[in-house]
C-alpha cells in the first residue's frame, strides 16, 4: 500500500470551527482506492492536501502444492524459464505448488511424473556427464513439501557398493551443489517442512561475508548460514539466545518445528573429488529448529565453523554414524556444538576427528544428550580443548574412545549447575589433561572452560558441592599406593561415595600423570553403605598401575583416582618413563586403544651368536622451517607460497611427519593484537598445507604473539624476521632433517611503519 499525492497543497484562510467528523470527507472513486481529505495546521493558515491510499489487488491464488509429483532435473542451469529442461530451482517449485505444471513447456513436462499411488514428492537427477555440479546464482525456495525426497542418488553412474571411507561407508556422490564463484550465497538446502529427505549430494561454499571486530573474518556471526539448514518458515536472520530464551521467540507457537527430517549419505563441506574447496562452507547442518531430525552417514568436513550446530530446538536429534573431520577452520572451532532445546537427542556411532576445537561441544543446553559409541581422535587442532565439554545434567557419556586430544578427555563445567552426568566404560588416551575433569566455579578464565582445571581436592562441604561440576563427587581412593600379588592373586581395596558404582581402570601408558588415563576397563564393583569396595584380579602383573572413577545416582561421575602400582613382594619394580608411543594422525581409520604386549621370558638356545648388522644411516632431509609475513598481513606471499611447496612434497613423501605450526610478531601493537595475528598467520600456513592435500589431524597451531623474537634489534629487518611462522616437525623417526633458516621470502616495510 502507498499513499499518493493528487491535488496540490493550498494555503487557504482560517476557516470557522467546524465539528471534527465534518473536517474528512471519504469517498471512493474506485475498488481500490480511498481519497482522504487531511487538515492539516500549519501556521496561521490551514493547509488542505488531498492524499490517495492506494491498495494493490490481492495477488492471484497459488496452485494448489503437488504432493505426489516425481521432478527429474537434467539441467545444471539455475533459472526459471520456459524452455527444453528442467533445473533444480524449477523442480522445488513444482513440488511445492509455485509453478503451475500446465505452463511447462513439453519437454519439461516430460521430466514430470504424477502418481496418485504416490505419498510424497521426489526430485530425482539425470544430468549429463561433465555437468554434474549446479551453480546456483541466488537461494534456492525453501523445501515446503512434506516428505519430500531429493535423491542425488538417482544420478546414473552413482553407485552405493563403493566408498572411498574406510572408517564408515558413505558412497562418493556425483551431484554437487555450490554457489556461482562470484556470489555468496547463506544457505545450500532450507528445509521447512515435515519428513523431507535429503541424499547423495555434495554441498560445499554457503556463507554470508559479514566482517566485524569480533570476527575480523566475517565466518560465522551470522545464523543460520549453512549447507543444510532446518528450521520453521521464515527464520529470523539472527537470534541471541541469552537475551531472548526460546519461550520469547515470536514463531515459538505459531510456526511448527519440521519433524522427522532425514539428511543421510552426504559429502557435505567437500566437492565429489574430495579436494577441500577454495570456498568454504560456514556450518554444515544448522538445526535451528526442528524436532526428531537424524544426521546419518555423512561426510561432513573443511567447514569454517561446526560441522553440526543447534539453535533453538533439536528435540530428538539423531547423530548417526558421520564422519565429521577438519571443520572449525576458521570460527567456532567444535566438531558438533549443541544448544537450545535438544532433550532426549542422540550422538551416535561418529567418527569425530581433526577438529579445532572440541569433538562434542554442548553449550548451556535444555536437555539432556546421549553420547556413546564415538570415536573422538585428533581434535584440539587449533584451540586446545576437551574431546568432549559439558553443560548441563543428566548427558549420558558411554562406551566412547577419546584419544591423542589437544585437551582433557571429558571436561563437566561447573557454570550452569551441571549435575548427574554419568561417564561410564569409556577408553582414554593420548590427552593433555585428565580423562574426567569436574570444573570448578573459581577457575573462570577461558582456558578452565576448554580445558578444565586440573584435579579436585578431597571435598566435604556442601558449599564446594555446589560450586563443582557434577556435585564434586569424590574420586575414589585406594588405602594404599601399592598392592601385591599373592599367589596369582591381587586384591584391591579401596573407598568411595557410599552405593557408588566403581569402575577399575588399568592404565598402561608411560606418562608422567598421577591419575590416570583411564586406558581400558578392568571390572566395575559396587561400594557398600559406608562407601569401601573390594574387588580382585587374577590377570594383573608387577608393574601394572590402576586408576578407578566412582558414578552415583545423586551426583554423577567422578575424576579419576591416583593411580596404583600392582608389586611384586619378592621382586619390586620400579617405573620408569619412557617416550610416549609413537601415533600417526589419521582419521580414515578408527584408532584402537589397546594394551602393550606382555613381555614374554627369553628362551635360551644353543644357536651361534648372529652377527651384528651395522647401523642404518638415518635419511638426511632438507626441509624450510620459516615463513615470513609482510607488516600487518596474514597472507602468503608467492617466495612463501614456494617454501611451503617444498615443505608440501615432504610431508606428502613422509605420511607420519606431523607439524605444529607456531605463529609471531614483531614487538609494535597491543599484546592482544599480536597474539590474534600470531594465530592468523599460523592458521594461514594451515589452511595453505591444508588446500594442497595435508590432511588436517597432522597439524596443530599455536599463536605466541610477540613473546618469542627472533631478534632484539628495532629496524626494519629485525621486524621483519620477527613476523613468521615456524614449522616445528614432530614424529621425526628415522629421518636425519636439515633444518633450513631460510630468507628467500623475507618482506621488510619500505618504511617505519605504524598499527593501532
Amino acid at each position: 500500500m502507498k499513499i499518493v499525492p493528487i491535488k496540490k497543497t493550498q494555503t487557504l484562510k482560517p476557516l470557522p470551527k467546524i465539528p471534527l467528523p465534518n473536517l474528512c470527507g471519504v469517498t471512493k472513486p474506485n475498488p481500490n482506492t480511498l481519497t482522504i481529505f487531511l487538515l492539516l495546521t500549519l501556521t496561521p493558515t490551514t493547509a488542505l492536501a488531498q492524499f490517495q491510499i492506494e491498495t494493490p489487488p490481492p495477488p492471484p491464488p497459488p496452485p494448489p502444492p503437488v504432493q505426489n509429483a516425481t521432478a527429474i532435473v537434467n539441467s545444471n542451469q539455475d533459472e526459471v524459464k520456459k524452455d527444453e529442461k528442467l533445473t533444480l530451482r524449477e523442480a522445488i517449485g513444482i513440488v511445492n505448488g509455485e509453478i503451475d505444471i500446465a505452463k511447462l513447456s513439453p519437454a519439461e513436462k516430460a521430466q514430470v511424473t504424477i502418481s496418485a499411488t504416490a505419498t510424497n514428492s521426489r526430485i530425482e537427477f539425470n544430468l549429463p556427464p561433465g555437468e554434474t555440479t549446479i551453480y546456483l546464482q541466488e537461494i534456492l525456495p525453501a523445501l515446503a513439501s512434506p516428505g519430500l525426497v531429493v535423491d542425488g542418488t538417482s544420478q546414473p553412474g552413482y553407485d552405493k557398493s563403493k566408498s572411498p571411507t574406510t572408517a564408515i561407508a558413505i558412497p562418493q556422490p556425483i551431484i554437487a551443489i555450490v554457489p556461482e564463484s562470484d556470489r555468496q550465497i547463506l544457505r545450500g538446502l532450507t528445509i521447512v517442512s515435515d519428513r523431507v529427505n535429503i541424499k547423495g549430494l555434495s554441498i560445499y561454499g554457503f556463507k554470508e561475508f559479514k566482517p566485524s571486530l569480533v570476527d575480523p573474518q566475517g565466518v560465522t556471526l551470522l545464523t543460520p548460514p549453512a549447507d543444510i539448514f532446518i528450521a520453521h518458515k521464515a527464520p529470523p536472520p539472527t537470534i541471541n539466545p541469552e537475551k531472548d530464551p526460546p519461550h520469547r521467540f515470536p514463531f515459538w507457537e505459531k510456526d511448527a518445528a519440521p519433524k522427522d527430517v532425514v539428511i543421510e549419505m552426504n559429502w557435505l563441506g567437500m566437492p565429489p573429488t574430495g579436494e577441500i574447496p577454495q570456498k568454504n562452507s560456514a556450518f554444515g547442518v544448522s538445526v535451528f529448529n526442528s524436532f526428531g531430525t537424524t544426521i546419518r552417514r555423512n561426510r561432513i568436513v573443511y567447514h569454517d565453523g561446526s560441522g553440526i550446530i543447534t539453535s533453538v530446538q533439536a528435540k530428538n536429534l539423531e547423530v548417526v554414524e558421520n564422519m565429521i573431520v577438519g571443520n572449525g577452520i576458521a570460527g567456532m572451532p567444535d566438531a558438533i556444538r549443541l544448544e537450545g532445546i535438544i532433550d532426549n537427542s542422540q550422538v551416535t556411532g561418529n567418527l569425530i576427528c581433526g577438529n579445532d576445537g572440541s569433538g562434542i561441544y554442548l553449550f548451556k543446553p535444555d536437555g539432556a544428550v546421549n553420547i556413546r559409541n564415538n570415536h573422538i581422535q585428533f581434535n584440539g587442532r587449533r584451540l586446545r580443548k576437551a574431546g568432549i565439554y559439558v553443560m548441563g545434567d543428566n548427558h549420558q557419556i558411554i562406551d566412547n574412545t577419546i584419544a591423542y586430544q589437544s585437551g582433557p578427555g571429558v571436561v563437566i563445567a561447573a557454570y550452569p549447575l551441571s549435575r548427574h552426568n554419568n561417564i561410564e566404560t569409556n577408553k582414554f588416551g593420548g590427552l593433555e589433561g585428565l580423562s574426567i575433569d569436574l570444573n570448578t566455579q573459581q577457575n573462570i578464565e577461558p582456558i578452565h572452560f576448554q580445558r578444565g582445571d586440573g584435579t579436585n581436592p578431597i571435598r566435604t562441604s556442601r558449599r564446594q558441592s555446589k560450586e563443582t561440576g557434577n556435585a564434586a563427587i569424590n574420586a575414589p581412593q585406594f588405602i594404599s599406593k601399592e598392592f601385591f600379588i599373592l599367589g596369582d592373586t591381587v586384591e584391591i581395596i579401596g573407598k568411595a561415595e557410599p552405593g557408588a558404582t566403581v569402575e577399575i581402570y588399568r592404565v598402561w601408558e608411560n606418562n608422567s600423570s598421577l591419575f590416570g588415563p583411564l586406558n581400558g576397563l578392568l571390572k566395575t564393583v559396587t561400594a557398600d553403605e559406608e562407601g569401601k569396595f573390594t574387588v580382585k584380579f587374577d590377570n594383573l602383573q608387577p608393574g601394572d598401575r590402576i586408576s578407578a572413577i566412582a558414578t552415583h545416582p545423586d551426583y554423577g561421575t567422578s575424576e579419576p583416582a591416583l593411580n596404583a602400582l600392582i608389586q611384586s613382594p619378592t621382586n619390586p619394580v620400579t617405573i620408569t618413563e619412557t617416550a610416549p608411543e609413537t601415533i600417526t594422525p589419521q582419521c580414515n581409520t578408527l584408532v584402537e586403544l589397546t594394551p602393550p604386549p606382555r613381555p614374554v621370558p627369553p628362551i635360551t638356545q644353543n644357536t651361534p651368536p648372529q652377527p651384528l648388522l651395522p647401523p642404518r644411516e638415518p635419511l638426511r632431509l632438507q626441509i624450510p622451517r620459516i615463513v615470513h609475513f609482510a607488516l600487518d598481513e596474514s597472507t602468503i606471499s608467492p617466495e612463501s607460497a614456494a617454501v611451503l611447496d617444498k615443505v608440501t612434497s615432504i610431508l606428502q613423501e613422509y605420511s607420519f611427519l606431523t607439524l605444529e605450526l607456531e605463529g609471531h610478531t614483531d614487538p609494535r601493537a597491543s599484546d592482544a593484537y599480536n597474539q590474534a595475528l600470531g594465530n592468523r598467520r599460523a592458521l594461514a600456513v594451515r589452511n595453505y598445507l591444508l588446500r594442497r592435500g595435508i590432511e588436517p589431524e597432522r597439524m596443530t597451531i599455536r599463536s605466541f604473539g610477540e613473546t618469542q623474537r627472533r631478534t632484539t634489534g628495532t629496524d626494519i629487518l629485525d621486524y621483519a624476521r620477527d613476523r613468521r611462522v615456524e614449522l616445528i616437525f614432530q614424529d621425526t623417526r628415522g629421518l636425519d632433517i636439515i633444518f633450513e633458516e631460510q630468507e628467500d621470502d623475507l618482506q621488510p616495510e619500505s618504511s617505519r611503519g605504524r598499527r593501532r
